[in-house]
C-alpha cells in the first residue's frame, strides 16, 4: 500500500530513547505517564524489531537509565554524553547510520532541551522524525509545550504512543496485530 511519506512503519524506524535516568525522571511533569510509554513502546520495538538508541547524559551526576525503562531493553548499550544534542557525540551518529534507517521515533527528556535539540538536528541531516509527545517530558509544562511547537515548525511530526503504535501495525489480521492489544489495554 502506498502510504504517506510521514508515516512510520517498522522497516525504516529506529526508535530513539534519550536520557531517561534516575535524577531526571523523578524532576518531570506526570513522569510515571512517560516512564510507563516509553516502556510500552519498548516492548513494541520488540514486536516489530524496530532497532533502539539509548542515551545517558552525564550519568556519573545524573544517574543512569530507570529500572522501569532499563527491564525493557533489547540491551543495555547506553551512549554517554555531555552534549545537548545526540549528534555532539560521534557514536549516536554512528549507530544511527548501523541500523541504516531514516525515521526516528524520538522519546525522552527533557523536551525542550536534549530532546529538542537532538531533533533538529536529526531534521537538519534529513531524518524523518517523529516525536511522541506522550512518551516525551520536562519539568515545567510550558517548556514542553513550547518545545512540542517549535519541532513541529521545524519539520518533526508531533504525535502520540498509540497513533504510532496503530500506524506502524496498519492491519488487525496479524499476530503482530494481537501481541500490540495487550500493549494499548
Amino acid at each position: 500500500m502506498d502510504r504517506h511519506p510521514s508515516a512510520a512503519n517498522a522497516d525504516d524506524s529506529i526508535l530513539l530513547v534519550i536520557d531517561p535516568q534516575e535524577k531526571l525522571v523523578r524532576m518531570i511533569h506526570d513522569h510515571e505517564e512517560v516512564v510507563q510509554t516509553i516502556s510500552r513502546l519498548l516492548k513494541f520495538a520488540s514486536i516489530f524489531r524496530i532497532p533502539v538508541v539509548l542515551t545517558e547524559h552525564y550519568p556519573q551526576g545524573l544517574g543512569h537509565t530507570v529500572d522501569e525503562i532499563k527491564q525493557d531493553l533489547p540491551e543495555y548499550q547506553p551512549i554517554v554524553k555531555r552534549v545537548f544534542s545526540c549528534f555532539g557525540v560521534p557514536e549516536f551518529s554512528d549507530a544511527l547510520s548501523q541500523a541504516g534507517r531514516k525515521r526516528l521515533l524520538v522519546a525522552g527528556i527533557e523536551t525542550h532541551i536534549c530532546v529538542c535539540q537532538t531533533v533538529l538536528d536529526a531534521i537538519h541531516r534529513g531524518y524523518q522524525v517523529q516525536v511522541i509527545a506522550d512518551a516525551v517530558g520536562t519539568r515545567r509544562r510550558e517548556d514542553h509545550e513550547m518545545a512540542l511547537g517549535r519541532m513541529r515548525q521545524a519539520g518533526a511530526v508531533i504525535t502520540t504512543s498509540e497513533a504510532v503504535l496503530y500506524e506502524v501495525t496498519e492491519r488487525a489480521d496479524t499476530q503482530e496485530f494481537k501481541r500490540l492489544l495487550d500493549l494499548v489495554k
